[in-house]
């Protein structure tokens, strides 16, 4: 019978509404006086507890020979009040994800390790229409195996790829794909920033490989304005 008290006031009764609720649900209908000899509570507690039971549809009362007797509902009805709370909070939960989209921005951000990481990057690309990459070493190309094979993909799937790279890497194999576009700035960079669909990813290849990938539409177009920049002012 105590975890049943407890469970009661869990779901939103007090300690007294448990008590009264359970001794009637046990003994059936009760004077008021009976039931609080029965709890040893003070009888005008009891009547408070009552009609609270009543408000929240818990507790019911029938009148006989002018005397009040008092029963529980249905345990099913305890679900009421959290029903209504329910559908608040869902009402609620709309009208937060609505100021949610209109105040904030969606950011994503992820961090991967080590050579699995470019597959996880090539594997975003490949959804994507263009690839953009700024400060490009070309490092990349040789941390898998299968690098010649995605960049023909690339090549056949007709995915714009521009690559902004330093002119000492000119004429490697990185930088010889036919459909590729590539121009050169006189610009020394270790870590190489690339732009694709809403993405931005970041990676450094210098002992073990990292990749930060960043999702967020906004910051992914404002790198793209400030890469079509540098391509303009960049050399063939």
């Amino acid at each position: 019978m105590m975890e049943i008290y407890e469970k009661l006031q869990e779901i939103g009764l007090t300690g007294n509404e448990s008590k009264v609720y359970l001794e009637l649900l046990t003994s059936g209908e009760l004077s008021a006086n009976n039931l609080a000899k029965n709890l040893g509570i003070d009888r005008t507690l009891t009547y408070t507890v009552l009609n609270h039971l009543i408000e929240k549809g818990q507790a019911r009362y029938t009148i006989k020979e002018g005397k009040k007797y008092f029963s529980s509902t249905k345990p099913e009805n305890l679900l009421n009040p959290l029903k209504a709370k329910e559908i608040v909070a869902l009402d609620t939960i709309k009208e937060l994800n609505k100021i949610r989209k209109q105040e904030q921005k969606e950011i994503e951000i992820n961090m991967y390790e080590g050579k699995e990481a470019f597959r996880v990057l090539f594997n975003h690309v490949r959804r994507e229409n263009e690839f953009l990459a700024l400060g490009s070493t070309g490092k990349a190309f040789y941390q898998l195996y299968e690098m010649p094979a995605i960049a023909k993909e690339f090549e056949k799937r007709n995915i714009t790829v521009k690559i902004l790279g330093h002119k000492k890497y000119k004429g490697t194999e990185p930088f010889s794909f036919k459909k590729f576009q590539y121009k050169y700035l006189d610009i020394e960079s270790e870590a190489t920033t690339t732009i694709f669909g809403d993405y931005i990813s970041i990676h450094l290849i210098k002992g073990k490989p990292a990749i930060i990938l960043i999702k967020n539409k906004e910051m992914a177009k404002s790198y793209k304005n400030h890469f079509n920049y540098l391509w303009k002012q960049a050399k063939q």
